[in-house]
């Protein structure tokens, strides 16, 4: 059979990420390359716990559909913590409980992009976002990270530029792949050239809540008083990602319309899983958790980027990040990256090329993103040292 895929899932190609961890997935390999939260950073107990009593109490509830926007009670409690705690949610604002962050992503796109219709977007960003813009047959525009954020004038340069740009995306809380977390004067100046130029945002924050040192800066939706930003949250970092549960904030006439596109997607996410997420935040120790988790990744980041000093130290730059899961460095200008990384992998070390983040095929990158959350802390230490030994070879 001669199969004839549509023009859509043609263009796309493999997560360079996935194909990595697929290839390097045997036990005595060190996951660099991954982005999953560390093993301690899971409430087993509480969710064992929590999943027993909604199964024993309200059974049917959580067995039987839900509605597309969300489970009512968890709306509730997220609109609560997320007014109170950031003063994210206006007059204006409604919300939708989404299967993980990366769908929010997906009917972001399937509401807003039309063919050839423009994203903005950090350069290097989250490939599952790109591909998602990609898919929708959206072009890319890319802005340049630095190490406080977007560079807000080549910003204004491409929004003058791109007259079909419909968002920008940004990741602005430790960003993946930089590790980088936008300064709160470009959060300003990013959502006053949003409203100048008449473009919505997209407002990614998976990380938002592992800060692991200096002080929280205000989300870019505080500032949203034109309906133009789109907040998207997530559990998947701060309690499980299997769980797939997640949120957005946005104008309620852009939920609404999201809501539809979910369900032609997966109708709603399960109940289950978001009966579990509500009890746990409503009854359980979430900050406790948080504070917790924060001390984990602390000592884990540190640990890393110790190493890192000591073991690539006259071999790569970095920026130190605050908080997040990643490391972005960069090579020297006579290092092959890609070499780099296959001699890593052969040493049983997964560490994922930069190219694999960027805009355009013919960007070119000597970075290398390096995961401290998923390896346990003898991981860490043994993998720097090898990664250690294979710059000998450069």
């Amino acid at each position: 059979m001669d199969y004839k895929f549509s023009d859509r899932i043609s263009a796309l190609k493999p997560s360079a990420i996935r194909e990595i961890l697929k290839a390097t997935s045997a036990g005595d390999v060190i996951p660099f390359a991954a982005g999953n939260p560390s093993p301690e950073a899971f409430p087993v107990d509480d969710i064992r716990k929590i999943t027993a009593e909604i199964l024993e109490k309200e059974p049917i509830t959580a067995l039987q559909y839900g509605i597309s926007e969300g489970y009512t009670p968890l709306r509730n409690s997220i609109k609560k913590y997320m007014s109170e705690k950031y003063s994210v949610f206006g007059e204006n604002d409604d919300i939708i409980i989404t299967s993980g962050a990366q769908q929010v992503i997906d009917l972001v796109s399937k509401v807003l992009l039309n063919e050839d219709d423009v994203v903005i977007s950090e350069s290097p960003s989250f490939i599952g976002a790109l591909n998602t813009f990609r898919s929708y047959k959206g072009r890319l525009a890319g802005v340049d990270v630095e190490s406080d954020g977007m560079n807000m004038d080549m910003l204004e340069d491409v929004l003058k530029k791109e007259t079909k740009a419909k968002f920008i995306y940004t990741i602005p809380n430790f960003q993946n792949p930089s590790g980088v977390t936008m300064s709160w004067e470009k959060r300003k100046r990013l959502y006053e050239l949003a409203k100048k130029y008449g473009v919505m945002i997209l407002e990614d924050n998976p990380y938002g809540e592992l800060r692991c040192k200096g002080a929280d800066i205000p989300c870019i939706k505080t500032l949203d008083t034109e309906g133009i930003v789109i907040y998207s949250g997530s559990f998947s970092k701060i309690l499980s990602p299997g769980i797939r549960v997640a949120f957005t904030i946005a104008p309620k006439e852009l939920i609404a319309k999201m809501t539809v596109g979910k369900q032609a997607s997966d109708v709603h996410t399960p109940v289950l899983t978001q009966m579990i997420v509500n009890e746990w935040m409503t009854n359980y120790d979430m900050e406790g958790h948080i504070k917790k988790i924060r001390e984990i990744y602390r000592n884990k980041l540190e640990l890393m980027c110790g190493l890192i000093d000591s073991e690539l130290g006259d071999f790569v730059t970095y920026v130190k990040p605050e908080g997040g899961l990643f490391i972005w460095c960069e090579l020297p200008e006579n290092a092959d990256m890609l070499k780099f990384c296959s001699v890593a992998a052969e040493n049983k070390v997964a560490v994922v090329p930069g190219i694999a983040f960027m805009m355009y095929p013919e960007d070119k990158t000597r970075c290398i993103r390096l995961n401290f959350s998923t390896p346990t802390d003898d991981g860490i230490v043994k993998g720097m040292k090898i990664l250690g030994k294979v710059k000998k070879m450069f």
